[in-house]
């Protein structure tokens, strides 16, 4: 089955005769020419189809790192063709990445310095994978030694998790144990998820950054719950925590929050370097808090290319240019760095809040005041538009601005989310909140005849 449906069009490429050299030609798109082209002119032919992208300072959707320093670019395109899982090869890029994993240790407070246990990933999809087989691995080991039943693993999550968690879930056979979200509560608490907690659950996620709406999971209180139940003869659950986003903004800005393995019952954290870690697509990365969190089972040692490999991933061949490229940044900016970066994002995502705070007919759900991002929604029901129609508006002007529905309980909730990246200036910010202005008043003064913005009857207050 096809992932991406063909869009109906002519089955070669026209070759523009004006600014190439190879003139009247065309190539197939669907299939090899019989003749290649002169490099200026394929790369005229791809990039002329590729200005039809959407302007990526100007994508307010994504997540994901869409500028890096010129030195970074080039120091990226030297390392492109080393082959990150061929170790014995490359040692010194197995080297930086050792490097990096421990610079993320002591930023997460883990216990063990100089050593940690932790690897690159493509990304935290894979990453989340990783840490969600050591919690199946060492739930299914606890339950063999205990004599019991090891065949109904469960996993304890809000319904506002990255779908990779789902994914996980479908692919080791894991029941997906979804905490649904509620008015006035869009993640995980504590008492909800210690709830669904059982002798077969091999763990708890705890998100550090809700795609949703940018907010904190809060850990300490998750931690709390399940240490009450542990106490009162309940089971003993690890925790781990998804800061795709969040662990590369909360030790710089939100120091005093405690989440991480300062927590003793946080087994396990994930982040992506390609997120907030300031590096283009894809590098994640994962650590556990002492080498027993991850069973030795899972690694394989393997003879590759003239020595001894340990490899825990689920890829295997990719370019080293993006670890190298995080090392970079770790070593361009330093701590200090960092924050000056993330402190600005979140200073313009509450300037951003504060101003559409102010504007009808809308409602924050979040502020910027966790993740730089914010999320609202449209309050009044005889606005006559939707967050769809701003959202399909705005995008006349190049603003890639989102607007979805939330999961279970609150299908009938839509928002529009804005994701605060470095580069993403008060001014363009400004620019964003005039142009929200003016499509308001233009929608407004141009009402659709019925806008179902919920269900009858469920009205709710989002107030916190």
């Amino acid at each position: 089955m096809a992932l991406h449906r063909q869009v109906e069009q002519q089955d070669e490429v026209e070759i523009n005769p004006l600014y190439v050299r190879e003139l009247h030609f065309s190539v197939p798109r669907h299939r090899l020419a019989e003749h290649g082209l002169l490099p200026d002119t394929a790369l005229q032919a791809v990039r002329d189809e590729l200005t039809l992208d959407g302007n990526a300072r100007l994508n307010l959707a994504t997540f994901v790192t869409t500028w890096m320093e010129p030195q970074a670019e080039q120091l990226m395109t030297e390392c492109l063709s080393k082959n990150m899982i061929d170790k014995d090869e490359y040692p010194q890029t197995a080297e930086l990445e050792s490097r990096c994993v421990n610079i993320l240790a002591d930023l997460w407070h883990a216990p063990e310095h100089g050593s940690a246990t932790g690897c690159s990933t493509t990304g935290s999809s894979e990453a989340c994978m990783l840490g969600g087989m050591a919690l199946l691995w060492r739930w299914r080991a606890r339950r063999r030694a205990a004599g019991a039943d090891a065949t109904r693993p469960n996993l304890v999550m809000g319904t506002n998790v990255q779908v990779c968690w789902e994914k996980f879930c479908r692919y080791w056979e894991v029941e997906p144990r979804l905490v649904p979200m509620e008015a006035g509560r869009l993640h995980l608490r504590g008492p909800q998820a210690a709830a669904q907690c059982d002798g077969n659950t091999i763990g708890v996620v705890a998100i550090l950054g809700s795609t949703m709406d940018g907010s904190y999971e809060p850990v300490g209180e998750i931690s709390a719950e399940l240490d009450r139940l542990a106490a009162s003869g309940g089971p003993d659950v690890p925790i781990h925590v998804d800061a795709a986003s969040g662990g590369f903004v909360a030790p710089f800005i939100q120091p005093d929050l405690i989440w991480d393995f300062r927590l003793p019952r946080v087994a396990s954290i994930n982040a992506s370097g390609h997120k907030y870690g300031l590096v283009y697509p894809g590098v994640g990365w994962v650590v556990w808090r002492t080498p027993d969190a991850l069973p030795e089972d899972l690694v394989f040692r393997v003879n590759y290319l003239g020595g001894e490999m340990p490899t825990f991933a689920l890829n295997f061949s990719r370019s080293g240019a993006n670890v190298a490229a995080q090392y970079y940044n770790f070593l361009r900016l330093g701590f200090h760095g960092y924050q000056r970066i993330q402190q600005a994002c979140q200073d313009v995502a509450m300037h951003l809040s504060g101003q559409i705070a102010r504007m009808e007919p809308f409602e924050l759900l979040s502020d910027g005041s966790d993740l730089p991002v914010l999320a609202f929604r449209i309050r009044d029901e005889s606005a006559g538009f939707t967050v769809f129609d701003l959202s399909e508006r705005l995008r006349t002007r190049g603003w890639l601005v989102p607007a979805y529905t939330f999961p279970a309980n609150l299908e009938h909730v839509s928002v529009l989310r804005v994701v605060v990246r470095n580069g993403f200036s008060k001014d363009l910010a400004d620019l964003l909140l005039s142009d929200v202005q003016r499509h308001v008043r233009v929608l407004a003064a141009h009402p659709r005849s019925h806008v179902p913005l919920a269900p009858a009857g469920k009205r709710q207050s989002f107030a916190h």
